[in-house]
């Protein structure tokens, strides 16, 4: 591994230069007026937070932006981050597959890389993270910038403060210290946190979330998660469980989840129990998600209710967190949504039925995304922890 050695530090040293760095990344450019409007700070400590974030190369000024109107005295020049003052590496971890992306201070990405997993021990997972880190590294070399640091997203329980993976169902892992054994590894300041809340933190600061205090993010596929956003943050609860709504119990007398109830939101609609469900109900042997779509759309009328049913599921799963949060938005995304076709009416259906009163008022919006925004989502992260110390 290469030596990285990434030693400068983000100059805003207080929670409001933070603020104000971050509300520019989301909403620039912007005029000093602007941001203190929307911070609700003064001028003199808007002034006084972007001065050095110039002078560092953060903050870029458009002295030359017709478009605005200069207020009296100083021009009302408007400033804006410059993404490529840093680059960040983001890694999502699935079952059987790293996906690694290079991205700018903006998030955007600028290269991906796709790796197989051979093994789920995480000390092979370790290395080929590693692996896909030197690639990326030495693309950065080709930008000329540093790279500042590695984000991890991974399913499951994770503690992100500590750095540890909790429990994570589909690798099988437990207790292990990601965060230090990466940074070990790597060079790299660490980041690691659930991939779902990895998600939101992209959609809060750069995707459908921006500019909204309260929304969720909701993702179908090989499990059922949701990313709280409350006030502003991303909440993660006293045990870093919380918007775990694939385990709300709807359906007392339902089919068994790994994790010891039944009749869980994820028993009913993750792709695993949907393609289980579709083989007890049709006695076909469907291998897997694709052959499971593929016949309920030829009209199978037994796979064809198992989406129903899946669809029920999550829109119920949905209204819990509506009623128990008022989100003005639920951003649904995953893999799962290739077959939304299948189920989206239900979830409108059972979304409807559940939620209550002004609940139902909240705008749920559909949003695919391929596994290179999730890894997009853990370089978010890593860009968060750069820039505030204050996140958790």
């Amino acid at each position: 591994m290469r030596s990285t050695s990434p030693t400068e530090a983000f100059p805003a040293h207080t929670p409001a230069a933070a603020q104000i760095f971050t509300t520019v990344l989301s909403h620039g450019p912007l005029t000093r007026s602007e941001i203190a409007g929307r911070t609700r700070l003064s001028a003199a400590a808007v002034t006084k937070a972007v001065r050095p974030l110039i002078e560092a190369g953060y903050l870029v000024e458009d002295a030359d932006d017709d478009a605005r109107q200069p207020s009296l005295g100083r021009p009302a020049n408007p400033v804006q981050v410059d993404g490529g003052r840093a680059l960040f590496i983001g890694v999502k971890v699935t079952g059987d597959e790293l996906i690694a992306v290079l991205t700018d201070l903006c998030c955007r990405i600028r290269v991906d890389r796709h790796l197989p997993l051979t093994s789920r021990d995480p000390g092979a997972v370790l290395a080929s993270i590693a692996a896909l880190v030197q690639e990326l590294l030495t693309e950065a070399d080709g930008f000329g910038v540093s790279v500042h640091g590695l984000g991890i997203a991974v399913s499951g329980d994770v503690d992100r403060a500590a750095g540890v993976v909790r429990y994570s169902p589909f690798l099988e892992w437990r207790d292990v210290p990601l965060a230090e054994l990466a940074s070990m590894t790597t060079g790299l300041p660490v980041t690691v946190d659930n991939d779902v809340r990895a998600l939101t933190v992209a959609e809060q600061w750069f995707g459908a979330g921006v500019g909204l205090s309260d929304f969720a993010v909701v993702t179908v596929g090989a499990g059922i998660g949701c990313g709280l956003v409350v006030h502003g943050h991303v909440v993660s609860g006293a045990h870093g469980v919380a918007g775990e709504i694939g385990h709300v119990a709807i359906d007392p007398a339902g089919p068994p989840c790994h994790c010891g109830n039944r009749g869980c939101v994820e028993a009913i609609a993750a792709d695993s129990a949907i393609v289980g469900r579709i083989r007890e109900v049709t006695g076909l042997e469907v291998a897997d998600t694709a052959e499971a779509v593929d016949l309920a759309h030829a009209g199978n009328p037994g796979a064809r209710e198992v989406y129903a049913r899946a669809g029920d599921a999550i829109g119920r799963g949905i209204a819990t967190v509506a009623n128990l949060l008022g989100p003005e938005r639920v951003i649904i995304s995953g893999e799962g949504l290739a077959a939304y076709d299948l189920f989206a009416e239900q979830i409108r259906e059972a979304f409807a039925a559940a939620a209550f009163g002004s609940a139902a008022r909240c705008d749920v919006q559909t949003r695919p995304l391929p596994f290179e925004e999730w890894a997009r989502g853990a370089a978010a992260t890593a860009i968060q922890s750069f820039i505030r110390s204050d996140t958790y």
